[in-house]
């Protein structure tokens, strides 16, 4: 195969010494990636190896400015510019100033990707350090492996969380965060929805008692039984109607708790480029879930009410760290532009000591939300969980890799390998049409969302 024009001019005589592989048959230790960043005056772009995650903070104090990701628009027209949908790490490419991590020339190979190729060119390490000679040298990465994030202890969680805490806030505040950990109490309606779910004898009158006491909320769930995705045969005039003939009691009582505690908190003003709106994401991971629990074999079915529960609430994590991290909320964001090809908990922990996924455990843990749904968001991360309930935060896992590989930016994606399948009991083929149809009927999933936000 031929490469790019653009990119046989960028390589010049080093092309003579590039192979190509097959992206899947690279070895991922190899691989960089080239950032393009600006400040407001200047253009740069920061090569480094792909897993390894860039320290944005310690880069600009060593430039001596405030290096941001370019926007996503003006990062289309450069690739328009040089004829490419993504740009592998060739300076010339852009012909901006260029600094090169100084873990890049440790390496013995590196491997370019070709994205839309799916392929990698590898080339001896002394060619790209040729290509790169005008590039300056600087450390501003660190290893990804050797940030120890805590996927698998939650016993460590609160003593890790108040350590962050005491960490950046002043002396005067510390005192009132040990005891309260500066977070919300639950809401009322979401206590009394808590209420009905273990309560044995509660029946659909209790439900729409509650939700009509509320009455934004008895807002949503009529607009939201009355929404295009339930095709409701006539109109929906009331909860009562609502739960009864198109929703159910379950789907009603899950809505309304990830409604309420959704709303306990506002979204954040600042967020990462590129992020997906936080009831986008909660709703696009709760239909996942509710498509995975309910294709999984009968016996070994997770219950679909908390399965969907779960996705709802899977980000109520970012939340948090937004109202508990103010000042420190815009590095993080920043941070997670700039490092978007790593999974999250990994830019958290590094940047604060926690995760979105560890304080939000902590405080379902404390609001006594059942044991499946706190579970699932503080182990969603850990492919390798096998504790209990774990069937759900494998749910999670395997529905986000879904929709990522699908377009759905909720993060860094993992490969799926057929084991997970396996595991749950899920025919591969039927699950992967199910989603691509999930993922066409995207009008539906934001206009829902939509309905949740307002």
């Amino acid at each position: 195969m031929e490469l790019p024009v653009t990119v046989q001019q960028a390589l010049g005589d080093a092309a003579k010494g590039v192979s190509l592989r097959d992206m899947r048959q690279a070895n991922r230790h190899e691989l960089l990636r080239m950032v393009l960043l600006h400040d407001g005056q200047d253009n740069l772009q920061a090569i480094c190896c792909k897993d390894d995650f860039i320290d944005l903070e310690r880069l600009n104090k060593q430039m001596g400015r405030d290096f941001c990701l370019v926007k996503p628009r003006e990062q289309v027209r450069v690739k328009e510019r040089a004829g490419l949908r993504e740009l592998p790490a060739l300076p010339s490419l852009t012909g901006w100033p260029t600094i090169v991590d100084r873990r890049v020339d440790d390496l013995p190979c590196v491997a370019l990707e070709l994205g839309e190729q799916k392929l990698a060119m590898v080339m001896p390490a002394e060619d790209f350090r040729e290509l790169t000679a005008g590039a300056q040298r600087w450390s501003f990465t660190v290893a990804s492996e050797n940030i120890a994030v805590n996927l698998d202890d939650p016993a460590n969680d609160r003593n890790q969380l108040t350590f962050a805490i005491k960490k950046f806030t002043s002396l005067r505040i510390q005192q009132r965060l040990e005891d309260t950990l500066e977070l919300p109490p639950l809401p009322e309606t979401a206590q009394r929805i808590i209420h009905l779910r273990v309560n044995p004898n509660a029946v659909m009158g209790d439900l729409v008692d509650v939700v009509e006491s509320d009455p934004s909320l008895a807002a949503q769930v009529v607009s939201w039984a009355s929404s295009s995705f339930y095709a409701a045969a006539g109109q929906v005039r009331s909860v009562h109607d609502a739960v009864s003939r198109v929703l159910g009691f379950d789907m009603v009582m899950n809505l309304a708790m990830g409604l309420s505690l959704g709303r306990a908190l506002k979204a954040p003003q600042d967020h990462p480029n590129g992020y997906v709106d936080y009831w986008q994401q909660a709703i696009w991971q709760a239909q996942s879930a509710g498509i995975l629990a309910s294709m999984m074999p009968r016996g070994e079915r997770p219950t679909f009410g908390l399965a969907y529960l779960a996705g709802l609430l899977h980000n109520f994590g970012y939340l948090l760290l937004a109202q508990i991290f103010p000042p420190h909320f815009k590095l993080v964001c920043r941070s997670l532009e700039v490092n978007s090809v790593i999974d999250s908990s990994v830019t958290e922990h590094y940047l604060l000591g926690i995760t979105r996924e560890q304080i939000a455990a902590q405080l379902m843990e404390n609001w006594g939300m059942p044991d499946e749904v706190t579970l699932a968001i503080r182990y969603q991360k850990n492919r390798g969980y096998q504790g209990v309930h774990s069937v759900y935060a494998r749910i999670l896992w395997l529905g986000r890799q879904l929709l990522t590989a699908r377009g759905v930016e909720l993060g860094a994606s993992e490969i799926v390998g057929q084991e997970i399948f396996d595991e749950l009991g899920l025919n591969r083929e039927q699950v992967e049409k199910q989603f691509d149809e999930l993922v066409a009927s995207k009008d539906n999933v934001m206009a829902m969302a939509g309905m949740m936000s307002s």
